[in-house]
């Protein structure tokens, strides 16, 4: 089970994520199987680095503030997915920028995409579950392979796909998906005194004015500009 949701979650964050916009950069400029070395070699470090904290705060931390803790990061994935976007716009041109002449183009990319993805949404939700499901070997290896999937989506049939698909449906989807399951999760780890009809009001009314001001409100602002 933890490795399948690792999988599946990790899976869905990364589809239109800005490192998967970095994969197809590379792999037109370097061989295909190069950069998908370079890629599994980062993905690999990333997610070993985040189950190792994981499970150290989830020795030491009670199961209930875990799953308190991943219930908002969830809700907080789903609102990040609807604001990320200034950054993606330039990441063509920042791609595989390291010289090429000094390092092989696997390491150019593993540490390219390492530097890009070190502190992302991915990387947090991934230590996240290593904390909650207690399971590191298996968040690991699903949460990598979720990376590894998506990423090659990406070098593969990135561009195919974004002829049927807009990219802002696909995070849109994403960020519905996270908000959806972050919710549920709160209602699981929330004793019953807060789930009155006036605390969940309150926190709805939150959540809306929140996704509204993140998502829709700035995107409101840039279409005038």
């Amino acid at each position: 089970m933890a490795l399948l949701k690792a999988f599946l979650f990790v899976l869905v964050a990364e589809m239109g994520d800005k490192t998967q916009l970095l994969a197809m950069a590379c792999a037109s400029k370097y061989k295909l199987k190069q950069v998908i070395a370079g890629v599994f070699t980062a993905i690999l470090l990333l997610n070993a680095l985040a189950v190792l904290v994981g499970t150290y705060l989830g020795s030491y931390i009670k199961f209930e503030y875990v799953k308190l803790a991943a219930a908002l990061l969830f809700i907080g994935f789903g609102l990040w997915g609807l604001k990320e976007k200034e950054e993606e716009e330039n990441i063509e041109e920042e791609a595989c920028s390291l010289k090429e002449d000094r390092f092989g183009p696997i390491i150019t990319v593993a540490t390219t995409f390492f530097l890009a993805e070190l502190g992302d949404k991915t990387q947090i939700m991934t230590l996240t579950f290593a904390a909650q499901e207690k399971a590191p070997i298996l968040v690991l290896i699903g949460a990598s392979l979720g990376m590894m999937v998506a990423d090659t989506l990406g070098i593969v049939g990135g561009t195919l796909i974004s002829k049927y698909l807009p990219e802002k449906f696909i995070k849109l989807g994403a960020a519905v998906i996270f908000i959806v399951f972050g919710v549920l999760t709160l209602y699981e780890a929330l004793p019953a005194k807060y789930l009155t009809a006036l605390y969940q009001i309150i926190f709805y009314a939150i959540l809306i004015l929140l996704v509204y001001l993140i998502g829709f409100r700035r995107k409101k602002k840039s279409n005038l500009v």
